[in-house]
């Protein structure tokens, strides 16, 4: 299994975390391998060998952006009603797709930011120390 943790050899070579992210680019060799689909990350990157499910990226980029999509929304479909007053069926036909695509669309960027700040700061889950 390759080492998760950022080599001296390659850091030439990685992306910063903002590229690695938006082009969803390895955070170690920057090739185009982090996703599989449209949000899924691929097992390991075809280029360099990194093991992708080695990183917990979890729920967190979809509840923040849940949340911080839906507040926008809620926003500007109150704005729109207050000074349009369309009836409901176009607040509904306009606002669902709107809040869909903004969450699924930034949640790639979100998860790709996520992994590429775990891999380069090596974060790794909290050991507790036993005292001496």
């Amino acid at each position: 299994m390759p080492d998760p943790t950022p080599a001296a050899a390659s850091e030439s070579a990685a992306p910063t975390i903002a590229a690695a992210s938006l082009k969803g680019l390895c955070p170690r060799c920057g090739a185009s391998t982090l996703f599989e689909g449209p949000v899924k990350f691929a097992p390991k990157c075809r280029a360099c060998g990194l093991d992708f499910s080695a990183f917990n990226v979890g729920d967190g980029p979809a509840a923040f952006l849940t949340l911080g999509v839906g507040a926008v929304v809620v926003i500007l479909a109150l704005v729109t009603d207050f000074t349009v007053r369309p009836p409901l069926w176009v607040h509904m036909l306009l606002w669902i797709p709107i809040t869909f695509a903004g969450v699924v669309g930034s949640l790639r960027i979100a998860k790709a930011w996520l992994l590429a700040a775990e891999y380069r700061n090596a974060a790794r889950e909290g050991r507790i120390k036993a005292p001496e």
